[in-house]
């Protein structure tokens, strides 16, 4: 009769739906004393906490099917037959090995099964049954976290800034961090009324200590989901469904949908936007240089807007708190100031003489009686030179209000004065000629 050498196997699920099964350590204390008791012969000890759920996800299960092909031993122990499996495939395994005459006997505390149909039968019918009940409770567990976001509370580890109310090992009630709501708030306010981006926040961020709960600074890939995520203005979202949270808001919709506005990326473009402002303007609150941003929004029912925002660079203090104004809300401002502005009149006449002998369609916004009767040849430049200022100025308004940018990047460089930009307002920049 072949020797009996057995691995003794214990297993333990790191997961939360198998609390109620022996420790490792107490599994491999009961199959001590049996193996001493019946005089079982163990050659190998092997301990795993793993899942069994899927098939060939366990290390240590893998190496002892490999170990009893090379017959290093031909028998385990281990405490129950769900020990061994949960799934279809790894119990085929062990049966195929039976099959194959490899695989002797299964000792468990309270049954045995060796290779005959009867046992082998019922190793399949207990190994299934486990199977079943692992199957149901994930259906369970699926419709209890449905039935607990339809209360209103959204399942998992609160979101930075709200914390988790405990009571009886599971989650009652989700409430505010008092100690960084506040931060998580100003991060919202930063980017939606300053504009601040997402590394500009993290330096912020950074700078005052702020940390997570673990006690580490908020990576910048965090920033970017604290500020996507609807949670923080009421809302979850949980399995591919938003749910309305029974949680505090601590913002409104309003100003996170702000946020999303000026997080929205641009499509990736080989040609370099034009931003024709930017040479005319500075920052009143800290002196730096302004820019501009093109941002995307799509659309409820297919398509995009664009839309382009002129800020402060934040080169000289990026704490700078000067808002966004719009491209539309700048050219009008400009246009109220076109009666102050101070321009280039050799250059501006040369440029509209040109534009006269380019484009038709100035007839009507920029020339005079003469242009219109037809009298093109006729016109001479002295009489340009009488109306300089006028035309000058309805030159530049006509380009404002409806050229492209490359025409309002040309309209722009006829400008000497510069303007500063504070508040969303621009007013002239005092001492420039």
């Amino acid at each position: 009769m072949t020797e009996l050498k057995y691995c003794l196997y214990a297993r333990k699920s790191s997961e939360s739906d198998e609390r109620q099964t022996m420790s490792i350590d107490s599994q491999i204390r009961e199959m001590l004393t049996l193996a001493e008791r019946e005089g079982i012969n163990i050659v190998e000890t092997k301990r795993e906490s793993h899942s069994a759920k899927a098939s060939g996800a366990r290390p240590l299960f893998v190496e002892i099917l490999r170990e009893i092909r090379e017959e290093k031993y031909n028998a385990i122990l281990t405490w129950a037959p769900d020990r061994l499996s949960r799934n279809a495939g790894d119990l085929g395994s062990l049966v195929d090995l039976m099959d194959q005459g490899k695989l002797l006997k299964i000792q468990t505390y309270s049954q045995s099964f060796t290779n005959s149909p009867n046992e082998k039968f019922l190793l399949m019918i207990l190994c299934s049954q486990a199977k079943l009940e692992n199957d149901n409770r994930g259906v369970n567990v699926k419709r209890g976290l449905k039935a607990k976001c339809e209360m209103g509370i959204r399942p998992g580890l609160a979101p930075l800034g709200y914390l988790n109310l405990i009571k009886n090992d599971r989650i009652r009630e989700i409430i505010v961090d008092d100690q960084r709501a506040p931060f998580i708030i100003q991060m919202f306010e930063r980017a939606a009324h300053q504009g601040h981006s997402g590394r500009m926040i993290k330096r912020w961020l950074d700078k005052i200590g702020f940390t997570t709960r673990s006690g580490k600074p908020l990576a910048l890939s965090k920033v970017f989901t604290v500020l996507k995520n609807p949670f923080y203005y009421g809302e979850f979202e949980f399995g591919g469904q938003l749910y309305k949270g029974t949680h505090k808001p601590l913002i409104t919709k309003e100003l996170f949908l702000e946020v999303q506005r000026h997080l929205a990326t641009t499509p990736k473009d080989w040609k370099k936007n034009t931003f024709p402002f930017k040479s005319i303007c500075v920052c009143g609150k800290c002196g730096a240089s302004v820019t501009a941003e093109e941002r995307i929004k799509k659309l409820k029912y297919g398509g995009m807007t664009k839309y382009v925002y002129y800020h402060c660079t934040r080169s000289v203090d990026y704490e700078c708190d000067e808002p966004y104004i719009t491209e539309q809300e700048l050219i009008s401002q400009l246009l109220a100031q076109l009666p102050k502005i101070k321009f280039n009149k050799t250059k501006i006449t040369k440029t509209i003489k040109a534009e006269i002998e380019r484009f038709h369609r100035l007839r009507s916004e920029v020339l005079h009686q003469e242009y219109l009767s037809g009298n093109l040849a006729e016109i001479e430049m002295s009489a340009v030179k009488t109306d300089d200022e006028v035309m000058a100025r309805d030159y530049l308004e006509h380009m404002l209000k409806t050229g492209s940018p490359e025409d309002r990047q040309e309209a722009i460089g006829l400008i000497k004065s510069k303007f500063v930009l504070s508040d969303k307002k621009i007013n002239l920049l005092r001492g420039v000629s």
